[in-house]
């Protein structure tokens, strides 16, 4: 196959519009927000808040620079250039790691619904089968991946809003054939409050519901491959705020008003499965089922996408395999993808023959990863703000607001969930075991990338010594 020459603009703006909105939609809003509201109640709303502002903060800051310089690295090469090359290094193989651990939870979701659908095909085949066809997409070009995440996204975006419209119109009882007798406002305060299970579990909600907020990052790390990069990265950073305000935000509104907080049928069926079922609409179970059986594919889908152009962007300076920076005729990272999905399918593997070991230690492990990922972006900033403004102001189109105040302010913020997240103790994949695993291997990466530094550095030293060496022979021979 002919070699290329490094990737290429294949993603139309409608792309980028639509993974920038499907980025922050992620399987985990549909799957993992029942048990946040059996947790804090009505009060869920506030945890969702409160992580939606951490996140505009964060891709605020990260908007700021990558449409100063938008590349396939997005914060990775942010923070080598910023905080050095151990920080883009460590924080880069850290988040393809998280991602290949996804591709292993997102396929092994969607086999499970398959198989209810056509039980003649085993779940193992059914993972296999989603991931190799999204191999396949993948592979084909960067514009293929960006066709199939315009309809994945495009479903999910059409699915919420539709389901924003119906509920609100059965909590206001202008819904025609809808059973509204349990819908209203009064689910926000009549089954023991608002908060009824007091302040302190919206903390313990935010840390069930920060980690389906990953993903809005993506937007930036596409738009290297887009037409016009700084207007892609300028247009997904502006409209953050309201994206998550609509999608997040107003359908767990929707929700919590369409049925009490405590109805078990929210723990037993999912929430927005049980807000459907209990307006009477017929099918809502498998309505739902196809809803995040599309949104597991797209994260997928995206998931390999990251991986990949993450290990592209690492092999280009040199931190990865040459390999993964070598790109085929159609502008595709051919060895990155493969790499990310060999990983992918030994993760699949270890879920299914190790699933209460080694594979909730990958979980475990990766878990805190998003946190790890938002705190080196605030660290870079605050650097690459100066460097910027020094080097070329012209190119600052957005900025972090209330800087640096905001930035510091966001850093503590996410260094107190961090902390709260130890002082979680319950269950085998608990908050403190999520953080102290996700450190460790943390802390692995960070050795790797402190040693590769100074064998760098020890090479350099030998080679400036050789050529001062072979310039003083010159001279004597002169």
């Amino acid at each position: 196959m002919t070699e290329g020459s490094g990737l290429q603009a294949g993603l139309k703006n409608r792309h980028l519009s639509m993974i920038a909105i499907g980025g922050v939609i992620g399987a985990g809003l549909f799957v993992g927000s029942s048990s946040g509201i059996a947790t804090a109640g009505p009060g869920i709303l506030l945890s969702y808040a409160l992580v939606g502002t951490l996140v505009v903060l964060v891709m605020r800051m990260l908007g700021e620079m990558s449409a100063a310089n938008p590349t396939s690295g997005s914060f990775s090469a942010h923070a080598d250039r910023a905080l050095g090359r151990w920080a883009g290094f460590s924080i880069g193989w850290l988040y393809w790691f998280f991602w290949v651990v996804v591709l292993a939870v997102e396929a092994t979701a969607g086999a499970k619904i398959l198989e209810g659908w056509i039980p003649a095909v085993p779940q193992w085949g059914w993972a296999l089968i989603v991931m190799v066809v999204l191999t396949a997409t993948n592979l084909v070009s960067v514009g293929s991946y960006g066709e199939f995440e315009f309809w994945f996204a495009g479903i999910k975006v059409v699915a919420i809003g539709a389901f924003i419209v119906v509920g609100a119109l059965a909590v206001f009882g202008v819904l025609p054939g809808a059973h509204t007798d349990k819908a209203g406002l009064g689910n926000l305060t009549d089954h023991g409050g608002f908060l009824p299970n007091g302040p302190g579990a919206i903390l313990t909600g935010v840390l069930l519901v920060v980690f389906s907020f990953m993903g809005s990052e993506i937007a930036t790390l596409a738009a290297g491959e887009s037409e016009d990069p700084q207007r892609a990265v300028t247009k997904s950073t502006n409209s953050i705020i309201w994206r998550i305000g609509v999608f997040y935000l107003g359908s767990i509104l929707v929700v919590v008003c369409l049925l009490p907080w405590n109805d078990p049928s929210i723990k037993e069926q999912g929430s927005y499965v049980a807000a459907l079922d209990s307006l009477g609409i017929a099918h809502a179970g498998q309505i739902m089922n196809f809803i995040v059986l599309t949104s597991v594919l797209s994260c997928l889908n995206s998931g390999l996408y990251t991986a990949s152009r993450m290990a592209f962007s690492l092999g280009g300076r040199g931190d990865a395999p040459k390999a993964f920076a070598r790109t085929t005729s159609r502008g595709v990272p051919m060895a990155a993808i493969i790499a990310s999905v060999v990983f992918g399918f030994v993760a699949v593997f270890f879920n299914y023959a190790f699933p209460d070991t080694v594979f909730l230690f990958l979980v475990n492990s990766s878990g805190a990863v998003a946190l790890f990922v938002w705190l080196v972006i605030c660290a870079s900033q605050l650097r690459m703000r100066r460097i910027i403004e020094r080097e070329s102001p012209e190119k600052l189109v957005v900025k972090m607001w209330l800087y640096p105040y905001l930035t510091w302010a966001t850093i503590a913020l996410i260094v107190f969930v961090l902390g709260y997240m130890l002082t979680d103790t319950e269950g085998e994949s608990s908050g403190r075991t999520t953080v102290l695993l996700s450190l460790a291997v943390a802390a692995g990466v960070l050795a790797v990338a402190v040693v590769k530094e100074r064998v760098r550095g020890g090479k350099a030293v030998a080679t400036a010594v050789a050529d001062t060496d072979t310039d003083t022979d010159k001279v004597s021979v002169g």
